[in-house]
């Protein structure tokens, strides 16, 4: 039984079809970890261009698929309750495998640290426990308007 469903993190995160890739949230540990499946089916609309006959996922959407789930991770904690992660940074990604329809991806995520507004996480994701994809995400934490962030 999931601990979050496809709908419950929709009402979290503001990501919607077709670019929302949380299908479900197997553990969550406030404040510290998440873990979360992405199923990879063959009518995902980026398949139509990437790469037509040779279907990979792409890996930016790999790391945005982490970022969700590290989104959720952290607007689950009461401190940033009705907010919005934005994607600051992407430390030392490396892709180690194609990820491909079929497959079912396996997103894990760790806080590493806090401050007010700002922090990181390890995410790793993988598939049938083969490594894909590892990397450090900086988040920003604003209003879900963005009001509070500088263009720039």
């Amino acid at each position: 039984m999931p601990v979050m469903t496809a709908q419950e993190v929709m009402d979290l995160i503001p990501n919607r079809y077709p670019i929302c890739y949380i299908d479900r949230v197997e553990e969550l540990v406030a404040d510290q970890s998440i873990s979360a499946v992405k199923n990879v089916t063959i009518n995902e609309p980026f398949f139509q261009g990437h790469f037509p006959g040779n279907p990979v996922m792409p890996g930016v959407l790999i790391i945005e698929t982490l970022a969700q789930a590290a989104s959720v991770l952290i607007l689950k904690s009461p401190a940033f309750y009705k907010k919005t992660a934005y994607l600051g940074a992407i430390h030392q990604a490396k892709f180690r495998r194609m990820v491909r329809p079929g497959d079912v991806l396996k997103l894990d995520v760790k806080m590493l640290k806090v401050r007010a507004k700002t922090g990181s996480v390890s995410a790793v994701a993988s598939v049938d426990g083969d490594l894909v994809c590892q990397t450090e995400l900086v988040f920003i934490v604003g209003e879900r308007d963005g009001s509070d962030m500088k263009e720039r």
